[in-house]
């Protein structure tokens, strides 16, 4: 067996820095979040007497509460909610959070039946939501840090990419489009690819195609990485590769399989062990039964409860469109929506009274006509309403009342008129899947700045993997897009 170079060595030591100082930091900040919990419940349950004024219930809950911080703090431990891989970006850290802190107190009330404890409710009542969501505040806030790092370069991962031509240039693509994953792509190594031109692909140089298993450990210790990323299209046999996995646990440097899976969200995916295998099963994306119920019902409180809250600027709104050059308050547009349907939907006018009928003659000249989510560049139709309007996306409120008649929802794909619908190729008519939303994935991830391509790609992540946890996510994402103001929905 080889032994690791002084390079990789010292790779090692560089990304196990930022990791070590990570989780010392989650250390310090879960422990004193689970100690202001339990004291906050104690002080909140039976106050902070004198000692001397402290009866053996209290006492017997002092030394509860200070066995709950030491299990607490070592429960998120043992559930990975400091492992390295989950810090950054995805919810699989919050959900180790949510699921230590949620068995512990479980565990707790299954003690407390089965010996017939008397455990103070109101204790484990305080207890257990203030901290678990002070521990997800905590993470979100370490994240944010981590994120800032990581867009400029620092506490990441330098990860080598083996695997064929297309593959690994669509891996490094993936990588370079989430710095907030930790993932630097270095290098690509393309054993035995068909040719040795250099590799274009945002700047990753090629370190060779040789594909003998010496080669491949030359270029590692070279690279100096702290991982391995291995894609699909590697031409390299079963063998070689488990030894390249222990090649690499021996140097201490992580290994990933990167399957020719794209935008397959967690939740599909599901590993079988089948004769040494991981056989990856990806279960079929249906918004029916449960799903539709769960969805619609979510539409119609939120939409309810935001119409009701926002009335008052709805009507000033409409009083300011009126009075503006006397045209109508909304502006009603044919949309294509679920399988294809057409429902008229609303928005506050933010143009001029004949706005359509200089459409074509806009696009024409800025040769936008023909393709896809044509927008006019500088478009001379808005008035100076609709310029603050669209700016903060308050023309887009009387679309609420679309999510209640059930034409559109709250969260999904833009509907789109009739035109463009019309140059969708197969893989577009996807978004027709499910209803239209006010917003989408790709309105925050970018909004009106993504390029066609972008924009078709996330609203078809959002149809093949919608849940209803990712539309709350989405829908609290927009109030920060919005408020960025960086163009309009």
């Amino acid at each position: 067996m080889n032994t690791p170079s002084m390079a990789s060595t010292k790779s090692f030591v560089s990304v196990r820095g930022w990791r070590a100082r990570y989780t010392y930091r989650l250390r310090l900040i879960d422990a004193g979040i689970v100690i202001w919990a339990m004291a906050g419940a104690y002080g909140i349950r039976f106050g902070f007497a004198d000692i001397e004024n402290t009866n053996v219930r209290e006492v017997d809950y002092a030394v509860l509460s200070v066995a709950l911080v030491i299990a607490w703090w070592l429960m998120l431990e043992i559930w990975g909610s400091r492992e390295s891989r989950v810090l950054g970006s995805g919810s699989e850290e919050y959900k180790r959070v949510i699921a230590s802190s949620a068995w512990l107190f479980g565990a707790v009330a299954v003690v407390s039946y089965a010996l017939r404890i008397d455990t103070a409710r109101g204790f484990v009542g305080l207890a257990f939501p203030a901290g678990a969501l002070g521990l997800v505040i905590g993470r979100w806030l370490v994240r944010q840090h981590l994120s800032l790092e990581r867009h400029r370069g620092k506490s990441t991962s330098r990860v080598l990419i083996i695997g064929g031509p297309h593959s690994a240039a669509h891996l490094v693509r993936s990588l370079q489009s989430a710095p907030a994953a930790g993932y630097l792509p270095v290098a690509a190594h393309l054993p035995a690819a068909p040719s040795t031109k250099p590799f274009d692909e945002r700047s990753v140089p090629v370190t060779g195609t040789e594909s003998d298993f010496e080669s491949i450990l030359n270029v590692i210790a070279t690279t100096k990485v702290d991982a391995v990323a291995v894609s699909a299209g590697v031409n390299l046999h079963p063998r070689e590769l488990r030894r390249l996995g222990w090649e690499l646990a021996a140097r201490d440097i992580g290994m990933i399989l990167a399957p020719a899976l794209t935008d397959i969200a967690g939740p599909r995916i599901h590993t079988q062990p089948v004769a040494g295998l991981p056989l990856i099963h990806v279960s079929t994306p249906k918004l029916t039964g449960g799903k539709k119920v769960a969805k619609r019902s979510f539409d119609l409180v939120v939409a309810g409860i935001l119409l009701a809250c926002l009335s008052p600027i709805f009507l000033l709104l409409a009083f300011l469109v009126k009075v503006t050059d006397g045209g109508p308050v909304f502006y009603k547009q044919s949309r294509i929506g679920l399988r294809g349907t057409t429902f008229e939907m609303l928005k506050f006018r933010s143009m001029k009274v004949d706005a359509d009928a200089q459409l074509h003659q806009l696009l024409t000249a800025q040769g936008s006509a023909g393709t896809p989510l044509f927008k006019v560049e500088n478009d001379p139709r808005i008035t100076s309403l609709g310029r603050i309007l669209r700016k903060y996306s308050l023309d887009e409120l009387p679309q609420l009342l679309n999510v209640l008649g059930g034409t559109m929802s709250l969260v999904g794909p833009r509907p789109q008129r009739e035109g463009e619908v019309a140059l969708y190729d197969d893989a577009a008519h996807r978004r027709l899947y499910v209803s239209p939303g006010m917003s989408g994935l790709w309105q925050v991830s970018g909004r009106s700045n993504l390029s066609w391509e972008e924009s078709i790609r996330l609203d078809l992540y959002y149809v093949e993997n919608w849940s209803l946890m990712g539309d709350v996510v989405i829908l609290m994402k927009t109030f920060k897009a919005v408020f960025a103001s960086t163009g309009a929905v």
